[in-house]
């Protein structure tokens, strides 16, 4: 017979395991596009680059190689402390 304390850590576990399981990019969105190198720290909806899986896993603020969907042809308007938004991934 499981103790509730075992049975709670079994429950933790399946949820984070089956939340890694999911990992992966925000679904597309109609009038948006794909723009690099202008989300905080986790927040990016994917592409973050080594060591990450995909959406919410970038390590760094505006981190260049991680994307985030905005509005159709606001992407290259948007300034960040490291620039602006780009179409493609960057480096930083």
């Amino acid at each position: 017979m499981k103790t509730a304390s075992a049975l709670a850590a079994a429950a933790i576990i399946a949820t984070l395991g089956a939340g890694i399981a999911h990992a992966g990019p925000v679904k597309p969105q109609p009038g948006k596009e794909k723009c690099y190198g202008i989300s905080k720290a986790g927040k990016n909806d994917c592409a973050a680059g080594p060591g990450t899986s995909c959406a919410g896993t970038s390590t760094r603020d505006y981190q260049g190689n991680a994307w985030k969907y905005v509005d159709k042809n606001t992407c290259l308007k948007i300034s960040t402390p490291k620039g602006k938004g780009s179409l493609s991934a960057k480096r930083g």
